[in-house]
């Protein structure tokens, strides 16, 4: 499947140690099967960094690996649920050098605006976690894969578009 890195320049050798600390799965390098969700998040790289131009980069990767035994570490979360939360809410606390985690790759919802919303309520104690997540079964997850280790990064193949 083709999966897109979304930001204010093209990627030609991925370093983990540019991912930003403090999201939503840790620091790593995160795609999206969605195109028009990679290029959202391209844009607002451009906004933040005040530079570049919001540029897709293309990568192949066998999805298979998600649900299929291997020597990697995989987590995956199929929709908005109470474990999910709390491992949100950790990676986005963490700004740490030091994982939260030994995942290779997660691939789960994006905790997105609407989302950060929700979880800000939260944190803020306005809600209950069983309230979080009720809140959440009402929207449609855009879901996102994180990619935190070497072992992992090797299995994307960079395409063009």
């Amino acid at each position: 499947m083709k999966l897109y890195h979304g930001s204010n320049m093209s990627i030609g050798e991925i370093d983990l140690k540019r991912g930003r600390k403090g999201k939503d799965f840790g620091q790593g390098f995160y795609l999206s099967a969605d195109r028009s969700q990679a290029l959202m998040m391209a844009e607002r790289t451009v906004d933040r960094e005040e530079s570049g131009e919001a540029t897709l980069t293309t990568y192949l990767f066998d999805d298979s690996i998600l649900f299929e035994p291997t020597d990697l570490k995989v987590k995956v979360f199929e929709n908005y649920s109470k474990e999910w939360a709390e491992f949100i809410i950790k990676n986005r606390r963490n700004k740490s050098l030091q994982p939260t985690h030994d995942y290779d790759i997660v691939y789960g919802p994006i905790a997105d605006d609407k989302v950060g919303l929700q979880i800000n309520r939260y944190h803020l104690q306005y809600i209950s976690m069983e309230e979080l997540i009720r809140q959440l079964s009402f929207l449609r997850p855009t879901f996102q894969y994180f990619f935190g280790t070497e072992r992992a990064i090797r299995l994307l193949q960079k395409i063009d578009g």
